[in-house]
């Protein structure tokens, strides 16, 4: 009798689970979850002193990979961003489940690197918006270059490396590589510098010494995107701040550029 009580409550309270659930509550805390249901600004960190994730979602191999990282670049700056993409009623799903038709939308769209060509971000030293990428496009491989176009799939790779050659108008042209993981309810992806990062004359970013993490979670009736910007820059005075603002900025016109994406290519 005790262990049919003991599963009556357990089946009890998945269900009160399964049906109360609140997906995004789960993912982030409470008072994070409420200032983006509220607001469709971003929310944003940086931090230029021993930085440490503040804004990192509740996803245990997602924090483990991020936390790995910070723990072999050791980054004198951090950039973090949190964004809540709304999904049209029509596309509402089940928080338990992402939809596979979804899933692969979404995944198409992060892997299409040449559109990142002609996004705009605010310039804080200038004043006024900006070019990001010139230029964007995949390639075959660092030393050889040569452009392919963006890949397509009909369903996710669980792990998938590609190459990039992107010219920005703050660090010139440069050579990317791209590590895309599809996990369960969870898809990231690494872009880390296989070139070192200059501006003008002066030595900025060393190679590999950049990781910014892309994170997209399906909650149901929206998606949460996560973004993180690590860097070891060098140490001139001021540069740390110059690249603390540029990122946070420069996260803020990636994400307008995925939230357009899925705009008009995956819930439309």
């Amino acid at each position: 009798m005790g262990k049919r009580v003991v599963l009556c409550i357990l089946v009890f309270a998945f269900a009160l689970e399964s049906v109360f659930s609140l997906p995004l509550e789960s993912v982030v805390a409470p008072s994070l979850a409420a200032q983006l249901r509220e607001s469709s600004e971003l929310i944003t960190e940086t931090q230029l002193r021993n930085p440490v994730p503040r804004l990192i979602p509740q996803n245990a191999e997602l924090r483990s990979f991020i936390n790995a990282a910070r723990s072999t670049l050791a980054p004198t700056t951090m950039v973090e961003a949190l964004h809540l993409y709304r999904k049209p009623a029509s596309f509402h799903t089940s928080p338990d489940n992402w939809n596979e038709a979804q899933k692969i939308g979404v995944f198409n769209q992060i892997t299409a690197i040449s559109s990142l060509a002609g996004i705009q971000y605010f310039s804080s030293s200038r004043g006024t918006m900006r070019t990001f990428y010139e230029s964007s496009a995949v390639i075959d491989a660092p030393n050889t270059r040569n452009v392919l176009p963006d890949p397509v799939f009909a369903r996710p790779p669980e792990s998938l490396t590609l190459h990039a050659r992107q010219k920005d108008l703050t660090f010139g042209e440069n050579i990317y590589r791209y590590d895309y993981v599809s996990s369960g309810d969870v898809v990231y992806f690494t872009q880390e510098n296989v070139t070192a990062l200059n501006i003008g004359l002066i030595h900025a970013i060393g190679r590999g010494n950049l990781k910014s993490i892309i994170a997209i979670i399906d909650c149901g009736d929206s998606i949460l995107i996560y973004v993180v910007s690590m860097a070891k820059a060098s140490s001139v005075p001021g540069l740390g701040d110059r690249i603390g603002n540029s990122f946070g900025n420069r996260a803020r016109a990636v994400l307008d550029w995925l939230s357009g994406r899925l705009n008009s290519r995956v819930y439309n």
